[in-house]
């Protein structure tokens, strides 16, 4: 279940950072898809974990950036004053997803259960068709239009021009840098997971550098038969949870930690959920660029969630376009796109995977790593979700 997954993010926080239990003030945990037996999630897990009864804990959601509002909601806990040490994090299960029956046979049950003579339950059972059997299966798509997110990314590439090939070429970039990280022994935040009735699992298990001639034999997913998303250029799903440790500045040198990175800023914006899905990072990234003082030069890391290789590409697009800022932002000129040999170089979401509800704290962590790896000063995480919204942020090493 979904709080196994998040309580072992949070022993391994515990373990790796040695932080004593009773230090933690609070508990934030971002999830899309719920388990209705689990649905504070975040409290299941604390009290799984260890943490005492005492140590509030609650679940926010907000589709693929849910984790995100887990650690700026903990951010904002920790400047009100109301706490010094916050944990946050996400999770997600997608293979073990909820699938709701019918209404019709939902009805029937819910009356089913109010029946009090073995007649009257006998009469609702005979009411029972095969077609109340019929699940309802969760989809990823958008309740306001309908249509599913890869069905979006497919209308977005052939808007921006992006070709197949450079999709498959952006997809095999990913799955390469993400082999070459993980050889490298650079993705160390795994904690190794015991799957119950199979192996234990002790690194990102989804990292398949391929060739441009396999790629190119599979067909469209979304849009049949002349799309361009495939399932090799898109993100793909899997289960996950993550955690990391919020604290004041104070409060982090009283204990004698070092911080691995300081949130400058960030910002939340949201857009048309049909035509501007998943173009949140080019509305955001001037925003949080002005907020912090900073222009993209300025930026050393940049880890954006890849969804799909054709939504990174139109943003890159998109934000080095001085007609686009113009016509659709408002803006007098373009943002400018990230140089790519600052993006993602240690792979993505790609390659790396993407369960909804944690995936904005590996971007923060891994930006952080690359940030000290490197021995950059800044680094901008963005992050594209359901909805058309955005949650952009602004990393520093500090002093």
């Amino acid at each position: 279940m979904p709080h196994d997954l998040a309580r072992a993010a949070l022993q391994g926080l515990l373990t790796r950072t040695s932080v004593p239990r009773d230090v933690v003030d609070y508990i934030v945990y971002g999830t899309v898809i719920q388990e209705v037996k689990t649905s504070n999630v975040a409290r299941e897990a604390a009290l799984g974990a260890g943490f005492s009864d005492k140590t509030p804990a609650h679940t926010v959601t907000m589709a693929c950036i849910s984790s995100n509002q887990a650690m700026t909601t903990g951010v904002g806990m920790i400047a009100a004053g109301q706490c010094d040490v916050v944990v946050a994090g996400g999770v997600e299960l997608m293979s073990d997803v909820p699938i709701r029956h019918s209404r019709k046979m939902r009805k029937t049950m819910l009356t089913l259960n109010r029946a009090k003579t073995l007649g009257q339950k006998l009469s609702l059972i005979s009411k029972i068709r095969p077609d109340y059997f019929a699940p309802e299966l969760p989809a990823v798509a958008e309740f306001s239009t309908s249509e599913t997110m890869g069905h979006s990314a497919d209308r977005l590439a052939a808007a921006f021009g992006i070709s197949r090939l450079e999709q498959d070429e952006y997809a095999l970039r990913s799955h390469t840098l993400a082999k070459k990280a993980q050889d490298a022994g650079l993705l160390q935040d795994v904690v190794p997971f015991k799957v119950p009735g199979k192996d234990t699992v002790t690194k990102d298990n989804g990292i398949r550098p391929s060739s441009m001639e396999q790629m190119g034999k599979l067909k469209p997913a979304f849009v049949k038969p002349y799309g361009t998303v495939t399932a090799a250029n898109s993100s793909f799903l899997t289960d996950g949870a993550s955690a990391i440790l919020i604290m004041s500045e104070e409060k982090a040198l009283a204990m004698g930690y070092k911080p691995k990175a300081y949130l400058r800023d960030f910002v939340y914006v949201s857009q048309d959920p049909k035509d501007q899905l998943l173009l949140g990072p080019t509305y955001a990234t001037p925003k949080v660029l002005e907020k912090a003082g900073l222009s993209l030069s300025d930026i050393d890391v940049f880890e954006f969630h890849e969804a799909f290789a054709g939504q990174i590409l139109a943003n890159l697009k998109a934000m080095d376009s001085d007609w686009f800022a113009q016509n659709y932002m408002g803006r007098k000129s373009k943002v400018g796109a990230p140089p790519l040999d600052k993006f993602n170089t240690w792979g993505g979401s790609l390659s790396l995977g993407h369960p909804f509800g944690a995936t904005g704290c590996r971007l923060v962590i891994t930006a952080a790593h690359r940030l000290k790896k490197e021995g950059g000063q800044y680094g901008l995480v963005a992050a594209c979700a359901a909805g058309g919204q955005v949650n952009d942020a602004v990393l520093h090493m500090g002093p």
